[in-house]
């Protein structure tokens, strides 16, 4: 049996890029073994106001500590694959196995801002796959001409990884989370309800990804009191409750505060978990660990980021570290 992995969630939207470089480092000392970095042009409301490049940040953070580093990035629009290509293989050069892509097909938010049409989430989903398989040709030293939804012409990368990174498909939805399950080498996906995670899990393995792992961004809220915890993440994160097919498509930061204007701090339970209880968030992580998810990474959505990473180190990963993957999630 294979131990579980824990992550700290890394968030551009919320943190300048210099406070989330002492965030993964203090992380890392507190026992975080990963960090998860989100790649927004936008943040998700004006109140959070931040949205650092994340690619520049990476480089330095991975300078700074020996964790091991994900990105969740959406080429096509936005980001030409030949670019990501360039860019994941230059991390994979520098910090030899620790680094991993995951991809998914994107949100209006931020990719409006080339003023292309933004296709319909099955033009998206073949663009990304085209996308996928443009960047593991590059990586394996091919040269590469591609006409579709995405066109490539005569291009090869000199500076290779040393190793093919792992492309993980982002998944919000069980349909989504099956037909990643047929390219990925793991999926990722939110924290939900343990039946809801357990049906995710399923349609990914029932898709192809059988045998492969999973990995679950846990949004999370956790301060000194139950009140502050409740008020950090309203105050932060009341924009993001709402269902994925709403969120893909609203164009700006005003918008999402339009959308979660009428989201009153009772409603934060539907798409945070909140608690001032360390025991109770190593009781939710502990299902989440039984439901077949290999790697967590912890996302508190309010801004006490240094109390949650030391009570965390302190009293929540010494008990998940202890448990076992089940054998059916283990590569």
């Amino acid at each position: 049996m294979t131990k579980v992995e824990i992550g700290y969630h890394a968030s551009h939207e919320q943190f300048k890029p210099s406070e989330l470089t002492n965030y993964v480092k203090l992380a890392q000392q507190a026992g975080f073994t990963n960090a998860l970095s989100s790649d927004h042009f936008f943040p998700w409301g004006e109140t959070q106001g931040e949205s650092g490049f994340a690619w520049s940040w990476l480089g330095a953070a991975m300078q700074a500590t020996n964790m091991h580093y994900g990105i969740v990035n959406a080429p096509g629009q936005r980001y030409h694959p030949a670019i990501i290509a360039q860019a994941v293989a230059t991390l994979c050069e520098m910090f030899p196995q620790r680094f991993w892509i995951a991809v998914g097909s994107g949100q209006f938010l931020n990719e409006h801002i080339t003023a292309e049409k933004w296709p319909s989430k099955t033009e998206r989903n073949q663009r990304l796959k085209e996308c996928v398989d443009i960047m593991r040709a590059l990586w394996a030293g091919e040269a590469v001409t591609h006409n579709g939804l995405v066109d490539v012409y005569d291009v090869k990368l000199y500076t290779l990884p040393n190793y093919i990174p792992s492309i993980v498909g982002a998944a919000l939805t069980t349909q989504t989370a099956k037909w990643v399950g047929s390219w990925a080498d793991a999926m990722i996906t939110t924290s939900r309800p343990q039946e809801e995670l357990k049906q995710m899990v399923d349609a990914f393995r029932e898709g192809g990804g059988e045998g492969k792992p999973v990995y679950l961004k846990v949004q999370l809220s956790y301060d000194m009191t139950m009140g502050k915890a409740v008020e950090g993440a309203h105050q932060q994160w009341k924009n993001n409750v709402f269902s994925s097919s709403l969120l893909s498509d609203i164009r700006s930061p005003i918008g999402f505060d339009a959308a979660g204007a009428m989201v009153r701090p009772e409603d934060m339970k539907s798409g945070v978990r909140i608690s001032d209880s360390a025991d109770q968030h190593v009781e939710w992580l502990s299902r989440d660990i039984e439901a077949g998810v290999s790697q967590l990474y912890l996302h508190n959505v309010n801004l006490n980021q240094v109390k949650f990473i030391e009570d965390f180190g302190q009293k929540v990963i010494p008990q998940l570290i202890v448990k076992d993957i089940p054998a059916h999630s283990i590569v």
